[in-house]
C-alpha cells in the first residue's frame, strides 16, 4: 500500500457523515447466520459505514475467494496476507445463507485474485448458481467483479453464469490510478464494462469521492461512463479505514452529491444514486428497481434508495 500523506492534518468528519447505530436483533442475527455459515461480507471486511443499517435489514453482500487480496489499493480495508485456495464449498453455503435471509436482491463481490488462471470467474459463476438453486423464490442476482486482468473469457464465464447486473467500479479519474489503484487500469475498466453492454447486460460502476480528485475529473468520469452505457452510477464519499490508509483529502457537501447525479442523468446515465454515504451494493435492490421502472417508462412505485434524493 502507498505510504499516506501524513503531512495534512485530518480533516473534522461532518454532521452528514455520522451514523447512528441502530439497536435491532435482526443486526446480531444476520451476523450470526454469516459466521455460522464461515462466511465473508465486504460489509465488515471494508468496514462498511452502512453495515449495522444492511445487516438490521437483513440484508449483506457476499464475499467471497477468501478474504485476502492480491492487490494493494490505498483505500481498501481488505489486506495482504496468506492465499488459499477456493473453497469449492463457498458457493453452497452463500446459496443457503440467501435462502435463510429471505434475500430478494444478492449482491457477491469478491477480493481479486491475480493468483488465479481465470481471476476466480468459475467461483462467481458457480456462486450465482448456487443461489438460484437455493430455494423456491430465486432472487435477483449482482455480482461486483474485478477486473479479470482484462480476460475476455474469464468475463464471458461470468456472463455466460446469468447474473442481472454486473458491476465493476472504476473506484477514482485515472489520474489517480498509480497513487490510489496502481495494479488497475482505468481503460481496461472500462472497456469491461462496454463488454457487459455490448453482450445485453446490465452493467453498473461506482466511484468514490475524496481522494484528490477535482469535481470537473469526478465529471469526466461520469462522460466515460456514459459513452460506454454504463447503466447506473454510484458515487459515495471516501473515508478512511484506518492512519495506515491514504487520508481523506476532501469531504463533498451533500449538494455537490446531488449536482453530479444531475450531471450524470443529463449525460443519459439512466439511474445515478449519488450521497455521501452510498456504496456500490447498498440499496442495491431499490435502485435496480427504480432502473428498471425508467427503462418500462412506468411511474415508480417503488421508494427511492435510502440515503439519497436523486432520481
Amino acid at each position: 500500500m502507498s505510504a499516506p500523506e501524513n503531512s495534512k492534518p485530518s480533516l473534522r468528519i461532518p454532521p452528514w457523515l455520522r451514523v447512528k447505530l441502530p439497536c435491532s436483533h435482526t443486526f446480531s442475527d444476520t451476523r450470526a447466520l454469516v459466521e455460522g455459515l464461515d462466511l465473508h461480507t465486504v460489509c465488515h471486511s471494508a468496514k462498511c459505514p452502512n453495515m449495522f443499517e444492511c445487516f438490521s435489514h437483513k440484508t449483506a453482500t457476499f464475499l467471497i475467494l477468501g478474504n485476502t487480496c492480491t492487490r494493494n489499493c490505498a483505500f481498501c480495508n481488505i489486506g495482504g496476507g496468506i492465499i488459499l485456495a477456493p473453497d469449492p464449498q463457498e458457493p453452497a453455503r452463500v446459496g443457503k445463507a440467501a435462502a435463510a435471509l429471505g434475500l430478494r436482491h444478492a449482491v457477491v463481490t469478491s477480493v481479486t485474485r491475480d493468483d488465479l488462471t481465470d481471476g476466480g470467474s468459475a467461483h462467481f459463476a458457480a456462486t450465482i448458481r448456487a443461489i438460484r438453486d437455493s430455494g423456491e423464490t430465486c432472487p435477483t442476482i449482482e455480482v461486483l467483479i474485478p477486473d479479470f486482468r482484462g480476460s475476455r473469457e474469464a468475463l464471458q464465464t461470468v456472463m455466460d453464469a446469468e447474473p442481472h447486473i454486473i458491476n465493476h467500479n472504476v473506484e477514482t479519474p485515472p489520474a489517480h490510478y498509480s497513487r490510489i489503484r496502481p495494479q488497475a487500469d482505468y481503460q481496461q475498466s472500462l472497456e469491461l464494462l462496454c463488454r457487459v453492454k455490448e453482450a445485453g447486460r446490465v452493467s453498473k460502476s461506482g466511484l468514490m469521492v475524496g481522494l484528490g480528485e477535482t469535481d470537473e475529473e469526478v465529471l469526466g468520469v461520469l462522460a466515460d461512463l456514459a459513452a460506454v452505457g454504463c447503466d447506473i452510477v454510484t458515487i459515495g464519499q471516501y473515508m478512511r479505514p484506518s492512519q495506515k490508509h491514504h487520508p481523506v483529502e476532501r469531504y463533498v457537501h451533500p449538494d455537490i452529491f446531488e449536482s453530479y447525479a444531475q450531471k450524470g442523468r443529463e449525460m443519459g446515465i439512466p439511474f445515478v444514486f449519488s450521497a455521501p454515504l452510498v456504496r456500490s451494493s447498498y440499496n442495491a435492490e431499490q435502485a435496480y428497481a427504480s432502473l428498471l421502472n425508467r427503462q418500462q417508462h412506468m411511474p415508480s412505485e417503488t421508494s427511492e434508495p435510502r440515503g439519497s434524493e436523486q432520481a
